[in-house]
């Protein structure tokens, strides 16, 4: 399924841009195609990296995908151009926050004109909660940062306030087993 995003109404990007994420389920895994089109030259893009985990991956471009659990936990996946990846596991909402235990995910990044894409394979089958025969609630997100340092927050569905990517609102849509 292609589902689109929208920037938060209190960070909109510099430039026009739009994104679209490609999700699909097998099984255990979690196969994501994001795809930003328009003004691709007025993003910052961080640099090819290492495959390997690293924090903080949210403070520049990065490409977000969040699943919940039905004890009320949920899982947080950091995807960066870079290829650079993160994955955590939380017991509530921002709480209880632990590396989660997962291989490294398969990260590859392209640009053309007017368009970058990024494509993400994550195998899921060691974590806990997400059984391979249950509906997954999930929230996509990403954080664009423009050549000027600014940041848009970008989201299936933004709750009230400020951006907030944790928010139960914002798992907007459900993988079905």
């Amino acid at each position: 399924m292609r589902l689109a995003l929208s920037p938060h109404p209190d960070t909109p990007p510099a430039s026009a841009l739009a994104i679209e994420v490609e999700v699909e389920r097998r099984a255990s895994s979690l196969e994501l195609r994001y795809l930003v089109t328009g003004a691709i030259d007025d993003l910052r893009l961080p640099a090819p990296a290492a495959p390997e985990r690293a924090d903080e991956l949210w403070k520049h471009t990065c490409f977000e995908a969040f699943v919940a659990r039905a004890d009320g936990g949920y899982y947080e996946f950091n995807f960066a151009p870079s290829t650079r990846w993160a994955a955590y596991g939380f017991a509530g909402y921002r709480e209880g926050v632990a590396d989660a235990d997962v291989d490294a995910p398969v990260i590859e990044a392209r640009a053309d004109e007017g368009l970058y894409e990024v494509r993400v394979s994550l195998q899921l089958d060691r974590l806990p909660g997400l059984p391979a025969d249950e509906v997954w609630p999930l929230a996509l997100t990403a954080v664009i940062e423009d050549t000027d340092g600014g940041k848009s927050y970008w989201a299936l569905r933004h709750p009230p306030g400020r951006p907030d990517f944790h928010h139960r609102d914002g798992f907007a849509c459900e993988l079905p087993a």
